[in-house]
């Protein structure tokens, strides 16, 4: 008997050895938006003295970027597998790099912040297109080299950023690690375009679900403001005055950010409620959640949110902490993390073979648990005096395990997903990999500033009086720790720096418990995932969504 003839879901029109140039060409739109996320850490201690930022305004900058980026991914992966991948992927980098100009050009908090906000745009439109050009370009094995060197990207660049923004920071400006995405983008742009085919869903359905699409969004922005400004404007009852422009939060009873962070909840359970009502009706939906049915791709995602908010988290605070009290320049702390970029490389060479030996999923737990074990690592070794090569063998660590847990997350998490949807359900995984930087870098940039409230103490055992004490401890939380360098030049100026470094070992310290935290969380999902998963197309298993 003939098999029925299945009309082609999307339209592949490229094979051979061109695949892996055009691999390389997404590669790079990807080191791109990864590269910009990770350099902003080295570069925020100087634009926080630069432009007079405060604490609050430093997660902003990293929030902003992370928070526009996840609301906006699963949407323009629906765009991607309707108008074609390749086209959204270029219109991304477009946007990109003229967004990246406009932070080069900031000089105020508000338009840095808008800035990155537009970068978030231009990125949410390049990540999950590139994944859905590779997921139907490539077949088989050949797919999950291909992942696995996507996801080594990730890896590899992260690290490599703050290297790369310390080096511009120091010998150039702030401004140039942000302007060097232009003549990157513009090389990414020609490459695409001679090379990558387009790939769409041939059979996509009309419409769009605005309704979905504004929940998610506003769902998210009001956890992440919740989370980020609660200790400026109180958690439940107001600390000090909301204002946007002349208007003013009215209610004395209640603080703002407890109605944003309530309303932010309620607006993600009413999206739950909203999509599977559409998909009962056969509606376009934003988020498809009968693909959380497929094992590996749901307990995936969980994983890649909670290991997400340890691990971005945690690269926002260290550059703060050496810069402020131990004095390093950015360029300096670029090669101190650039350990992290050694532990990633050696991973990523070492991950592929231990990956067909044991599996994906056994290389990711194992990747997790050197993740915690850098995390903890650092937070027992971390002290006032602390050098940088007494850091480095934990960053080393801790990089082998982002390098391992990275390259296999992606897979795994894809591995049973149909080509039909690959759009929705790559944006959906960059979705909470994004939703967990966001919310990680709100989580700990309040740690870090409840730590930072601990220096009035410190000063105090050191003979400081209690007012200038607490003077003197606002103004370390308010700068994130940068004003140290402003501490010593005081007439009591060793006991002031001495103290202030004091409450940021401790605030430290506190940053790597719930980083680490967070990581052996996700470890422990991990186990909920199908043991042979990624494995499963090179064995013809045909997944189940039940």
């Amino acid at each position: 008997m003939t098999s029925p003839v299945v009309p082609p879901t999307h339209d592949v029109v490229l094979t051979g050895k061109k695949r892996w140039v055009a691999l390389v060409f997404l590669a790079m739109g990807v080191a791109m938006i990864i590269l910009d996320a990770t350099v902003v850490n080295v570069a925020i201690p100087t634009m926080v003295t630069d432009l007079e930022l405060t604490t609050n305004d430093a997660e902003w900058i990293n929030a902003a970027y992370s928070l526009t980026f996840a609301s906006l991914l699963i949407f323009f992966g629906r765009l991607a597998d309707r108008f074609g991948r390749k086209l959204l992927f270029i219109v991304g980098v477009i946007a990109f790099v003229a967004a990246s100009a406009l932070v080069a050009a900031s000089d105020s908090s508000m338009t840095l912040i808008t800035a990155r906000s537009l970068q978030g745009v231009g990125g949410a439109m390049i990540l999950p297109a590139s994944l859905s050009v590779i997921n139907a370009v490539f077949v088989g094995k050949s797919r999950s080299v291909a992942f696995a060197v996507w996801g080594g990207t990730i890896g590899g660049v992260a690290a490599l950023g703050p290297l790369v923004g310390g080096y511009l920071t120091t010998y150039a400006s702030w401004h140039w690690a942000f302007l060097i995405n232009v003549p990157i983008g513009i090389i990414v742009i020609i490459g695409v375009i001679a090379v990558v085919p387009e790939t769409r869903e041939l059979h996509a359905r009309k419409g769009f679900d605005i309704p979905g699409t504004l929940l998610i969004t506003f769902g998210l922005v009001g956890i992440v403001f919740a989370v980020i400004e609660g200790q400026r404007y109180g958690w439940l009852a107001p600390t000090s005055d909301f204002a946007v422009g002349s208007w003013i939060w009215p209610l004395e009873f209640v603080s703002i950010v407890l109605v944003a962070g309530v309303l932010g909840v309620f607006a993600l359970v009413l999206m739950v409620i909203v999509e599977k009502r559409r998909i009962a009706s056969e509606k376009v939906v934003i988020l498809d959640l009968r693909l959380f049915r497929i094992k590996s791709f749901g307990a995936g995602n969980g994983v890649a949110l909670v290991v997400s908010l340890g691990e971005f988290g945690l690269l926002f605070a260290i550059p703060l902490f050496l810069q402020a009290t131990r004095g390093y320049d950015a360029l300096q702390t670029g090669f101190i993390l650039l350990a992290l970029a050694l532990g990633s490389f050696a991973a990523s060479g070492a991950g592929a073979p231990l990956s067909q030996r044991l599996g994906p999923v056994r290389v990711l737990q194992i990747g997790m648990v050197l993740e915690v074990i850098g995390i903890v690592g650092l937070g027992i070794i971390i002290s006032e005096t602390i050098t940088g090569w007494g850091m480095t063998p934990w960053l080393f660590i801790y990089g082998m395990g982002v390098g391992f847990a990275t390259a296999q997350l992606t897979g795994v998490i894809l591995s049973e997903v149909p080509v039909a949807e690959s759009g929705s359900a790559s944006a959906v995984q960059s979705t909470s990999r994004q939703v967990g930087a966001a919310i990680g870098t709100a989580l700990i940039g309040t740690t870090l500033l409840i730590g930072l409230g601990s220096t009035a103490g410190h000063l105090e055992d050191l003979g400081i009086p209690t007012a200038q004490a607490e003077q003197i401890s606002d103004a370390v939380a308010n700068s994130a720790g940068q004003v140290l360098s402003e501490l010593a030049t005081e007439p009591n100026g060793d006991e002031l720096v001495a103290g202030a470094s004091d409450g940021f070992v401790t605030a430290i310290k506190s940053v790597s418990i719930v980083a680490g935290f967070f990581v052996f969380l996700g470890l422990l999902l991990s186990f909920l995932l199908p043991r042979n998963a990624g494995r499963i197309e090179s064995e013809g298993y045909v997944p189940s969504r039940e």
